[in-house]
C-alpha cells in the first residue's frame, strides 16, 4: 500500500462542519463594508515577485523569509501574494481607477500565503478580509476604515476587543528619526538580539515589536517617533482621535506599535484579543499607505486599509455556528422504483425543498434509520403499490400516486 499523502504542512482542509461559520463572516463583513460603499474585489492569486519586493519591504520578514517565489514557464518571478493591498492597490492603477469619483473603496476576502512556522490561529495557507480606500487622505477615511472593521468584530462577538492606535508620520517626516534611533540601537548594541542587530540599518523601527527581553528593556527607554513628528503629521491623527471619539470607538494610543510591512504611514492601528494567547491576539489592523502608489509606478495616490485573518477572527467569535435548514424530505425506495424516485428528488429541489434521495444502495429498513438520522419531516416510500408518504410530525401515513406527493406536502414545508 502506497504512504498516504496529507496536506502540506501549515495547511488545512475547510470542511463542510466550518464552511458555515465562515460563509457567516463573510456574509456579515460583506453587509456592513458593502453598506459604507465598499465594493468586492478578488485579485490574482500570484503577482509579479517586484510587486511585493518593492512596496512591502527588502528588510521584511516577508519578503527576506516567507514569501513563496517561483519562475514560471516563461522564466518571469512570480509570488504568490503574501498580502491584498499591493494588490488592490496594482488593480487600481492599472485599471484606471483614479478617474472614478475618490476614493475607491474595495473589500476582498481571499487565501494569501507566507512561509511561516505554524500555530494556532497561523497557517501557511491563510484567509483573511480585507478592506481598502484608495485616493483620499482625509482623516476621515482612516476613522471610517476603522469603524469598520470594529462593527464587523463587533457583529461576530469578538471577545475582550480593543483598538490600539498610532502614527508613523510621512516618510520624510520619519527620516531624522531613524538616524537617532539607529545611533541609539548601536550604542546599546550589546543588548540587543542578533536579529535586531541586523536589521539596525534596514528597519531599525522593527526593534519595538522584538520579543527578546534583554531588547525589550532597551527599547523601553528609546527615543519616541510621535515626539519627534511635524505639528501636520500630528493634526492628521489628531483629527482621526476625534472622528473615532465621536463615533464612540474607545481605544489606548500605543507609541511603540510597529507592523511587518513597510509602506505604511501616518495612521496605524491593531485590534487584539484578550481572549486569545498574546502571540496569537492580533485579530487585525492596517493603516496608511500614501507611498504604495508610487513605488509600483504609479501617481502618488493616497490610501487606507486593513487586513484581519479569517481564522484568528472565529477563534475570537461568539457568534453561534449557522444551523443548517432541517431537511424536508427523505426519498427511499424498493429496488426497481429508483428512476421515479431521483424525479421526485430533483421536483423536490427546483420547488425549494431541503431533500435528500438515497444514494449508497442501502436496504429500506437501511434507508429508513438514515431518514431519521436527518430529521426529515416527510419520508417517501417508492413501492410497487405507489408511494408510501410518511409525515414524521405527528401527521397520518398515506398511499399516493408518485405524480401527486408535491400537491401533498406543498404548503407544509
Amino acid at each position: 500500500m502506497s504512504k498516504k499523502i496529507q496536506a502540506p504542512r501549515g495547511t488545512y482542509d475547510v470542511l463542510p462542519d466550518l464552511a458555515g461559520e465562515r460563509a457567516g463572516l463573510e456574509s456579515t463583513a460583506g453587509k456592513i463594508l458593502g453598506r459604507a460603499g465598499y465594493g468586492r474585489i478578488e485579485t490574482p492569486t500570484f503577482e509579479a515577485t517586484q510587486l511585493f519586493s518593492r512596496t512591502v519591504g527588502e528588510a521584511t520578514d516577508v519578503v527576506q523569509k516567507e514569501m513563496y517565489t517561483f519562475q514560471d514557464g516563461s522564466g518571469d518571478s512570480i509570488t504568490l501574494r503574501p498580502e491584498g493591498t499591493a494588490p488592490a492597490v496594482r488593480a487600481y492603477l492599472e485599471h484606471g481607477k483614479h478617474k472614478d469619483p475618490q476614493p475607491v473603496k474595495y473589500w476582498y476576502m481571499s487565501q494569501f500565503f507566507r512561509y511561516e512556522r505554524p500555530q494556532a490561529g497561523r497557517f501557511r495557507q491563510f484567509w483573511q478580509i480585507g478592506a481598502e480606500a484608495i485616493g483620499s487622505a482625509d482623516p476621515a477615511v482612516d476613522a471610517e476604515v476603522i469603524l469598520l472593521l470594529s462593527e464587523i468584530l463587533e457583529a461576530i462577538g469578538a471577545r475582550d476587543v480593543k483598538l490600539v492606535l498610532a502614527t508613523l508620520g510621512q516618510p520624510e517626516s520619519r527620516a531624522a528619526y531613524r538616524e537617532e534611533l539607529k545611533q541609539y540601537l548601536r550604542a546599546h548594541e550589546d543588548q540587543l538580539s542578533e536579529e535586531v542587530k541586523s536589521r539596525i540599518d534596514l528597519n531599525p523601527l522593527r526593534a519595538f515589536d522584538a520579543k527578546h527581553e534583554s531588547t525589550q528593556r532597551v527599547m523601553a527607554n528609546a527615543p519616541r517617533l510621535i515626539d519627534r513628528l511635524p505639528q501636520e503629521d500630528l493634526d492628521h491623527f489628531a483629527e482621526v482621535q476625534d472622528l473615532l471619539t465621536a463615533a464612540d470607538l474607545a481605544y489606548t494610543v500605543d507609541t511603540t506599535l510597529v507592523r511587518g510591512l513597510d509602506y505604511y504611514t501616518r495612521t496605524l492601528f491593531e485590534f487584539q484579543s484578550g481572549a486569545l494567547e498574546a502571540a496569537q491576539n492580533t485579530l487585525g489592523g492596517g493603516g496608511r499607505y500614501d507611498g504604495l502608489a508610487e513605488q509600483i509606478g504609479g501617481q502618488p495616490t493616497p490610501g487606507m486599509g486593513w487586513a484581519a485573518g479569517v481564522e484568528r477572527m472565529l477563534m475570537a467569535s461568539t457568534q453561534p455556528t449557522p444551523v443548517e435548514p432541517p431537511v424536508g424530505l427523505y426519498v427511499a425506495y424498493e429496488p426497481g422504483h429508483k428512476t421515479a424516485a431521483f424525479k421526485l428528488a430533483s421536483d423536490a429541489r427546483r420547488a425549494g425543498h431541503s431533500t435528500r434521495l438515497e444514494l449508497a444502495g442501502r436496504s429500506l429498513k437501511g434507508q429508513l434509520k438514515q431518514a431519521s438520522r436527518s430529521g426529515a419531516r416527510y419520508v417517501a416510500i417508492f413501492g410497487d403499490e405507489g408511494v408510501q408518504l410518511r409525515d414524521r410530525d405527528g401527521g397520518e401515513d398515506k398511499l399516493v400516486a408518485p405524480e401527486t406527493v408535491m400537491h401533498h406536502i406543498r404548503g407544509s414545508l
